[in-house]
């Protein structure tokens, strides 16, 4: 009895040795060398507070500072918010505002005309379908109305939001076709809005483009309509086409979609509405050259400008009365100025301090200070980063050539 009494206990403790070395062998997850720069943030957004010329500024990170993907690759954002002062040189921490298991990520956010807010990301947490495309909607200081979890569509992924009057716009993917796209990790299978009145409740639903390999819809709210842009390739492309739709959410009608231009650099365009002018402006890598259009109400191409540095993957751009900022490849600024029918390069900025600034593929906002200057939050792989620029200190740029390109005749139809 006491011989297999010892055996049975020193085989219990082998068992356990080596259970516990496989424990500690799967929660080591992959060196932060090897892990999507995604995994650790991904997604920001700034929105002006009703007063005060201050920002809420939302994203989504695995943890502060970011500790990436977890032993079995999954990925576990929060969701947080920043309160930034446009006169404080030293700003707060920022506040988890959505924790659940696995992730929450991109955060998308916008600000209707009553001052409520509407966040979207697609959702890992208690999911049938890996992931949901979710929402919550705010009051204008930040009390729930309809608190998360809202569930926009089961399996739905990448959406953005934006504001058009009193209405939400929800502009996101569905479905999943793998292969091709960037790295061979495939691409989203159609691109879906729906709209919402500034209560969370939903109005409408619209099919823009159906079971086809279209993803990453992007879009930015007018004084009337809402422009859809979105990526589209097919089977063995390793670019893609920049499409475009223009939708009225109070009509509930979407325009025809319309080829902003071929040879798109996936994921390298964003857009922005211009009050000052009554235009959108959206800027995109085409060719391996940046690229950037004016675009009225309706869709009709104002103004167009080549030949400018390329773009950074999801960057976003700042618009300050009738110029536009956003990051280039390069580490800098591009900063544009708009009219009603024109555009123009006015010039490329350095961080403050002389330094290229390593832009990160995974988010970045642009934030006015009082005083003239911009604070640029960078998510990073480290954790938020803060650059400041000051446009009194703009390096004039030449005026950019016109290239030979496609697109525009689509436009003019």
């Amino acid at each position: 009895m006491q011989q297999r009494s010892s055996v049975s206990l020193f085989s219990r403790h082998l068992a356990g040795l080596c259970m516990y070395l496989l424990m500690l062998a799967d929660t080591q997850a992959a060196p932060r060398s090897q892990q999507d720069l995604r995994s650790f943030m991904h997604g920001v957004v700034a929105l002006p507070t009703v007063q005060n010329g201050d920002y809420d500024v939302f994203f989504s990170s695995a943890g502060l500072p970011p500790r990436g993907e977890d032993a079995q690759g999954r990925w576990q954002h929060d969701v947080y918010l920043l309160h930034w002062h446009s006169d404080e040189v030293a700003q707060g921490q920022p506040q988890i505002l959505i924790a659940r298991p696995e992730a929450q990520e991109p955060v998308s956010a916008a600000r209707n005309r009553s001052g409520h807010v509407m966040l979207t990301f697609e959702d890992g947490w208690n999911s049938k379908d890996e992931v949901s495309q979710r929402y919550a909607v705010y009051d204008a200081a930040m009390r729930p109305i309809k608190p998360y979890p809202q569930k926009a569509v089961s399996g739905g992924h990448s959406g953005h939001v934006a504001a058009v009057g009193e209405r939400f716009v929800l502009f996101y993917s569905d479905g999943w076709v793998d292969g091709d796209g960037v790295n061979g990790q495939g691409s989203g299978n159609g691109v879906y809005v729906q709209v919402y009145d500034g209560q969370g409740e939903i109005l409408q639903s619209i099919d823009v483009v159906d079971e086809e390999r279209a993803w990453w819809p992007m879009l930015a709210g007018g004084e009337r309509t809402a422009l859809l842009v979105w990526q589209q390739i097919t089977d063995g492309q390793k670019t893609g086409q920049l499409n475009m739709a223009v939708l009225d959410p109070q009509r509930g009608s979407l325009s025809d979609i319309r080829l902003l231009s071929a040879d798109l650099q996936l994921y390298h365009y964003n857009l922005a509405w211009l009050p000052a002018v009554s235009r959108f402006v959206v800027l995109a890598t085409i060719k391996g050259q940046g690229v950037a259009w004016l675009l009225d109400s309706a869709g009709q191409l104002k103004a167009r400008l080549d030949c400018l540095p390329v773009t950074v993957r999801e960057a976003g751009l700042m618009v300050s009365g009738t110029t536009v900022f956003t990051p280039t490849a390069d580490g800098r600024l591009l900063q544009l100025a708009a009219g009603p029918d024109s555009l123009q390069l006015q010039g490329l900025l350095r961080e403050s301090k002389g330094r290229p600034v390593p832009w990160r593929p995974v988010g970045s906002v642009g934030l006015p200070r009082r005083d003239g200057r911009l604070d640029w939050l960078s998510l990073t792989e480290r954790g938020v980063q803060w650059w400041q620029f000051d446009p009194r200190q703009t390096s004039p740029a030449r005026s950019a050539t016109r290239c030979a390109s496609a697109g525009d005749a689509s436009l003019r139809k």
